[in-house]
C-alpha cells in the first residue's frame, strides 16, 4: 500500500487505524476471564491509550481544517 501524500491523509489513516485497534480490543477484552485480570488491565489501557490518541488526531485535523485555504 502506497503511503498517504500529505499530512492530512497520514494522520486520518492513523486514525482508522487506532479504531479498528480498538474494536479488537474491545471484542478481546470481553472475551477475557476475571481470571486472565492482567491482561484485562492492560487491552483497557490500551484502549484508553488509543482514544487518547484519537482524541489528539482529531484536534490536529482541525486545526489542518482551519489551516487550509
Amino acid at each position: 500500500m502506497p503511503r498517504p501524500l500529505d499530512e492530512r491523509q497520514s494522520i486520518e489513516q492513523e486514525r482508522e487505524e487506532l479504531r479498528a485497534q480498538i474494536a479488537t480490543d474491545q471484542r478481546e477484552l470481553a472475551a477475557t476471564t476475571d481470571q486472565d485480570r492482567t491482561r484485562g488491565e492492560f487491552l483497557a489501557w490500551r484502549i484508553k491509550r488509543a482514544r487518547n490518541r484519537i482524541a489528539l488526531i482529531e484536534t490536529r485535523l482541525a486545526a489542518i481544517r482551519i489551516e487550509a485555504p
